[in-house]
């Protein structure tokens, strides 16, 4: 590694060196093992394959401290941010825990807390059992040295606990990362465990009020039971001077049903990794993806499905509209393992340039080791459809008005089916006001 390299892996360790003595011992052996592989891992360069199109180097040069305390922020600023729906809030400033602005209440099939008032108030002892089996041990740290420091600093986390006797239309959560724009570095943690039966909506939002570089290096876990249904969406509109590093991995069980929004809005670099992995037969997966960029913002995905049994299902939608000098990266790959017969698995991934200097590169990926399935993957990159914008502007539409109203077309398929009205209102109005100044 060079010089910056090294510099960079100090600082993203240090948290992890001056973190609190961890009284509980599983998670204290959990933390040690990320610490250590953290520790062997190099950060990710151009020449690793997984990264070759998202170069880090700007990163490295950044001179980021840890997020000891939150800073002031007013809380009617934050409150801006909720949803009416969500009477369910957890909100952590820089990545610490506020409890001020969360909302806590009591009853129906989920409950929540950060991971310090789970794990000592007595009266989450019934979900201890839940944290221990999941926390830490879904995502994958072997070879992803952003998520194993995350781990290596474990400390609080976002808790959702579904129950399964709840109603799918009441047990929203919304889980707020809100980060004040010091030079700093958050790691931000989230455990969402589904019980048997349970039904909820997860909202992992990643809001910015300030203007200065940082660093969000998040980890989101979920396992998710038999019957069990999980809606997830994750908003990231982070500042534009932000890099942004995510994590999420699903563990699925026989007949689960997962479903995930991804929205890629801010950010200077952000990438995520979505991994989710078939653990029981008759899964339903659904993942949609939207990197809405500009200017010389960077959006890389990667997502894996690993359908390890039989009659498993995923469909896949990740749609990218890159304006400016903007650069998006997806790497979508489909694995359906020896025996996973009549598994059905189809993918798309289709890219929308307003810019001839903006660019996209994509991979979709299928793996197949089993010969009774049903699998398919396709990828387009153009520029706007000349006869669609002909046809708009031959009924009196404007040149800007026509382009603007197909670009809203093209990103709305994505999001008019997320389940909760105010976020689809928040975001189709942002949206509109970013095709409205999109460069042609």
């Amino acid at each position: 590694m060079t010089v910056k390299e090294l510099d960079f892996m100090g600082t993203l360790l240090a948290p992890a060196a001056a973190a609190e003595e961890q009284p509980h011992s599983w998670l204290k052996a959990r933390r040690a093992a990320a610490l250590e592989r953290a520790s062997a891992l190099s950060v990710p360069t151009t020449r690793d394959e997984d990264w070759r199109f998202t170069d880090l180097s700007s990163l490295y040069r950044l001179k980021l401290k840890p997020a000891a305390a939150a800073g002031d922020v007013d809380a009617a600023v934050i409150q801006t941010q909720f949803f009416p729906e969500a009477v369910r809030r957890l909100v952590f400033i820089d990545g610490c825990f506020h409890r001020a602005t969360s909302s806590l209440p009591e009853g129906g099939g989920v409950r929540i807390a950060n991971l310090q008032t789970a794990l000592s108030d007595t009266g989450w002892q019934g979900s201890h059992d839940a944290i221990e089996t999941h926390l830490a041990a879904i995502a994958d740290v072997g070879q992803d040295v952003f998520a194993a420091a995350n781990t290596a600093y474990l400390q609080d986390a976002a808790i959702v606990h579904a129950m399964g006797n709840g109603d799918a239309g009441s047990e929203l959560v919304h889980v707020i990362n809100v980060t004040t724009g010091r030079e700093i570095g958050t790691s931000p943690r989230l455990l969402v465990v589904a019980e048997s039966g349970a039904r909820c909506t997860v909202i992992e939002d990643y809001v910015a009020l300030g203007g200065a570089a940082y660093l969000t290096n998040s980890v989101c876990e979920l396992a998710i039971a038999p019957n069990a249904e999980v809606n997830h969406i994750k908003v990231q509109r982070e500042a534009d001077t932000a890099f942004h590093i995510a994590n999420t991995s699903v563990l699925m069980q026989s007949d689960s049903r997962y479903r995930n929004w991804s929205m890629s809005i801010g950010g200077r670099i952000s990438r995520h990794n979505l991994n989710v992995y078939q653990k029981g037969t008759g899964i339903d997966c659904e993942m949609h993806g939207l990197a809405m960029i500009s200017g010389r913002q960077h959006a890389d995905t990667h997502s894996s499905i690993d359908h390890a049994f039989p009659h498993g299902t995923s469909r896949q939608v990740h749609k990218t509209i890159a304006g400016g000098s903007a650069h998006a990266v997806f790497n979508g790959k489909i694995l359906v393992r020896e025996g996973a017969q009549q598994t059905n698995s189809s993918q798309q991934n289709r890219n929308l340039l307003l810019s001839p200097r903006a660019t996209v590169d994509t991979k979709p990926q299928l793996e197949i080791f089993a010969d009774d399935v049903k699998c398919a993957h396709g990828a387009t990159v153009g520029q706007m459809d000349a006869e669609e914008l002909f046809y708009l502007k031959s009924r009196g539409l404007s040149e800007s008005t026509a382009r603007n109203l197909l670009t809203y077309a093209f990103a709305k398929e994505v999001v008019e089916h997320i389940p909760v009205a105010s976020l689809v209102s928040v975001l189709e109005s942002y949206i509109l006001e970013q095709t409205r100044s999109k460069e042609a």
